[in-house]
């Protein structure tokens, strides 16, 4: 079970738990279990891709982000500031987003090759858009700019 993004975590967690940074082991350590646990799901344990370990990272981060949001809304803005260092630490394993100019720039691409015109078309210039940005694109701000493209 060896990636790239997989190798370079646990080279990480090594150089973390020799510099004695429990927060960034306490994280890596997270992060590599939860992939180690995807290896695990269904009846036979299997290999991830690349693909498959960059999605795990980046619903870590997404979770992440959630919690931080309901911290803040709960007051307890220490425990919100704990979450989002997570997910900035866990991002930086990700490929880089794409920005509002480029994201805009592919959904009209995507939406003039499909010929799509009414929001009955949403579902698969989505599907397609996704596909085409992979994990370089947050998918809210995908969806936000595809309602628009298509109203």
């Amino acid at each position: 079970m060896s990636t790239p993004t997989l190798d370079r975590l646990t080279a990480d967690l090594t150089a973390a738990m020799k510099a004695r940074d429990a927060d960034r082991t306490s994280v890596l350590r997270q992060v590599i279990g939860e992939v180690r646990a995807e290896t695990r799901t269904g009846s036979v344990q299997r290999e991830l891709t690349e693909d498959e370990v960059l999605g795990v990272l980046a619903r870590e981060v997404k979770k992440r982000r959630e919690s931080a949001q309901i911290y803040a809304a709960a007051n307890a803005p220490e425990r919100a500031a704990t979450e989002t260092a997570e997910a900035d630490a866990i991002e930086t394993y990700l490929p880089p987003r794409l920005s509002d100019d480029e994201l805009a720039a592919l959904v009209t691409a995507v939406v003039a090759d499909l010929g799509a015109s009414t929001m009955r078309d949403m579902g698969a210039v989505m599907k397609e858009a996704t596909s085409r940005a992979g994990l370089a694109a947050d998918g809210k701000k995908l969806s936000t700019l595809v309602r628009a493209a298509l109203a």
